[in-house]
C-alpha cells in the first residue's frame, strides 16, 4: 500500500480552532487491501434482493435487523455473528436476518463515537485503523453467509464500506438532514430512515420521498478526491418507527397512520419497527415485550410491518467505558445502549418465526 502523505499545514486563517488535519486512507486503497470475493458478493447481492422483495410484499417473511447497539470488540462481534448465522439459517423460511454491525455512534452530547472513529477506545482517534477493522469485520461476517446492516452517520464513510452492506439506516438525529437524504439517494442498498428523536414521523416520510429522487451533490470519489456525485434516487428507502421523547409509536394506530402518510406521498407502504430506543424506553428488558406484542399482531394477520430491529449482544445490559483509563470490559456486553442477551434473542427470533407461520 502506498504511504500516506504527512499532515497538512494550516494557514493562520484556518487554524483558529482546527488544531490538525491528518491524512486519511483512500477508499480505493482500503478496498484493495480488503477486497470482496465472489462468495461475499453473492451474500450482499442476495441479501439486498431478498430485503427488497420483503419490503415490496413479494416475500411474506419478516426482515429482522439484529445485533449490538454498536461494535466495540470485533472478536465478540464475530462470536455473536457465528451464533446468529446458524439461527438465521434455521429460520430462513420465515425470517430474513440481517446482522446489525454499527460502527458510528451518534451522540446527543458527548461520548465514544464508535469503532471507526476510536477503535482503541481511548480517545486517540486512530481512524485509519478503525476503517480497516470495520471493513475486515464486515467481510468476515458476510463470509458466514450473514448479510450486514450499518447506520451511515458520516457522509464520507460509505465510500469505504458500502459495497459490503446489505441494508443501511439513517438515524433519528440525521433524518432531517439534506446531506443524508442525498446520500440515501446514492446508496445501492435499501435504507431505513428513522422518525425524529421527538417522535415526528413525517420527517422520516419526507426523507424517504427526498431519497427516492435524483440529486447532484459534492462528495469524494474512490481515490478520496473531491467530486460531484449525480444520483438516480433510491426507491428502496423506508420508514423506521423508533418511538420518541413523547413515548412509543409501535402501536397499530401509529403504524396505520404512517402507512397513510406514505400512501399520500405516493410512496410504498412499508414500515420497520425498532423495538429499542423510544419504543422500549431504552430498557432492554422491555424490548422483549415490544417484540412479543408485535409477534401477536403479525400472527393475527397484520401486514403493515415489514420487519423489526433489535439491539442484542452476547451479554445483557450495558457497561460504562471510561475513555483513556483502560481496564477490563465484560466480554460481549454493550458499551453504548443496553442490549438483550443471546438466549433472549434466540427465543424472540423463534417467536417471530412462529408468528409468520401463523399468519400464513
Amino acid at each position: 500500500m502506498s504511504p500516506l502523505a504527512g499532515p497538512a499545514t494550516l494557514t493562520p486563517l484556518d487554524a483558529q480552532r482546527t488544531t490538525s488535519v491528518s491524512p486519511l486512507i483512500s477508499p480505493a486503497l482500503l478496498r484493495e487491501d480488503h477486497p470482496v470475493d465472489a462468495a461475499v458478493a453473492k451474500v450482499v447481492h442476495q441479501g439486498r434482493a431478498e430485503t427488497v422483495d420483503i419490503l415490496d410484499g413479494r416475500d411474506d417473511r419478516l426482515l429482522v435487523v439484529v445485533g449490538p447497539c454498536s461494535v466495540h470488540d470485533t472478536e465478540a462481534a464475530l462470536d455473536y455473528a457465528r451464533r446468529l448465522a446458524a439461527k438465521a439459517e434455521e429460520l430462513r423460511g420465515e425470517l430474513h436476518v440481517v446482522m446489525r454491525v454499527y460502527f458510528e455512534k451518534p451522540r446527543t452530547t458527548l461520548g465514544w463515537k464508535g469503532l471507526i472513529n476510536d477503535p482503541d477506545l481511548d480517545g486517540t482517534f486512530a481512524v485509519n485503523k478503525g476503517l480497516r477493522m470495520a471493513r475486515r469485520l464486515l467481510l468476515d461476517v458476510s463470509a458466514l453467509g450473514l448479510p450486514v446492516g450499518c447506520e451511515f452517520l458520516d457522509p464520507i464513510t460509505p465510500q469505504f464500506i458500502a459495497d459490503v452492506v446489505t441494508w443501511g439506516s439513517i438515524g433519528a438525529r440525521t433524518a432531517a438532514s439534506q446531506v443524508h437524504r442525498q446520500l440515501c439517494s446514492a446508496l445501492s442498498m435499501p435504507v431505513g430512515i428513522k422518525n425524529s428523536t421527538e417522535g415526528d414521523v413525517q420527517v422520516a416520510v419526507d426523507a424517504t420521498r427526498a431519497a427516492a429522487a435524483s440529486h447532484v451533490f459534492a462528495g469524494i470519489n474512490s481515490d478520496g478526491l473531491a467530486a460531484l456525485l449525480t444520483t438516480s434516487g433510491n426507491p428502496d428507502c423506508h420508514v423506521i418507527l423508533r418511538g420518541g421523547s413523547a413515548g412509543p409509536n409501535h402501536d397499530a394506530s401509529t403504524v396505520s397512520d404512517t402507512l397513510g402518510r406514505l400512501r399520500k406521498s405516493g410512496l410504498a407502504e412499508r414500515v420497520i419497527i425498532d423495538a429499542s430506543h423510544g419504543n422500549s424506553g431504552k430498557d432492554h428488558v422491555r424490548q422483549a415485550e415490544v417484540v412479543r406484542e408485535l409477534a401477536g399482531r403479525i400472527g393475527a394477520g397484520e401486514r403493515g410491518v415489514a420487519g423489526l430491529m433489535l439491539e442484542s449482544f452476547l451479554a445483557a445490559g450495558r457497561q460504562d467505558l471510561a475513555l483513556g483509563r483502560g481496564g477490563e470490559l465484560t466480554y460481549g456486553q454493550s458499551i453504548t445502549d443496553a442490549c438483550m442477551d443471546w438466549d433472549t434473542t434466540e427465543d424472540l427470533l423463534d417467536t417471530l418465526a412462529e408468528a409468520v407461520r401463523t399468519r400464513r
